[in-house]
């Protein structure tokens, strides 16, 4: 079996359309590293395979197979968390998904937080707030959006999701192209 580590993870991370140094921020791990192993120029071990992995949405299981069955339902201890966007928690629901059509995320805002603005982008934005309210600016208008009712708009226009409130606000997010 010539299995060849290092090519699979660079196509992986060209598919998430990830840096060699974010993969490695992510993963914990150095760029000269990552360039290493992608170049088959290094071993590695399991513990750091299993990072980068993780840091790609994917797991060791489905990296070593070589069926092409596609999974169905996704556990939370498979969702991805991503740091630095804003939120106190925001987590990739299916893992890999920034290579699919549409990105669903978990977001959990503290009161005072605010995912980064976006926009002019393709595509289209869909939320779903879980708990709490959730603000969405979109084109500088702001509109209140309390649980258990949702948000839609095009992602040509310039959009925020912030919290003004006084408690947690939690919301489900789905992205088409994925944003990441």
């Amino acid at each position: 079996m010539n299995l060849k580590i290092g090519e699979k993870i660079k196509a992986l991370r060209l598919a998430s359309e990830l840096t060699q140094a974010e993969l490695a921020d992510r993963a914990g791990l150095t760029r000269g590293f990552i360039s290493q192993l992608e170049n088959e120029q290094s071993s590695i071990q399991i513990e750091s395979l299993a990072a980068i992995l993780e840091a790609l949405g994917t797991s060791l299981t489905e990296f070593f197979s070589d069926r092409g069955e596609t999974q169905v339902v996704f556990s939370p201890e498979e969702r991805v968390s991503i740091d630095s966007k804003g939120a106190s928690r925001f987590e990739l629901l299916v893992p890999g998904s920034t290579n699919n059509l549409m990105d669903p995320v978990l977001i959990e805002l503290r009161p005072g937080e605010r995912l980064e603005q976006q926009g002019p982008l393709p595509g289209e934005q869909f939320g779903y707030v879980l708990k709490g309210t959730a603000t969405v600016s979109v084109n500088k208008k702001r509109y209140s959006v309390p649980a258990g009712h949702c948000f839609y708009f095009e992602s040509s226009c310039v959009h925020q999701i912030l919290n003004r409130s006084e408690r947690v606000a939690r919301l489900l997010w789905i992205s088409t192209p994925p944003l990441m």
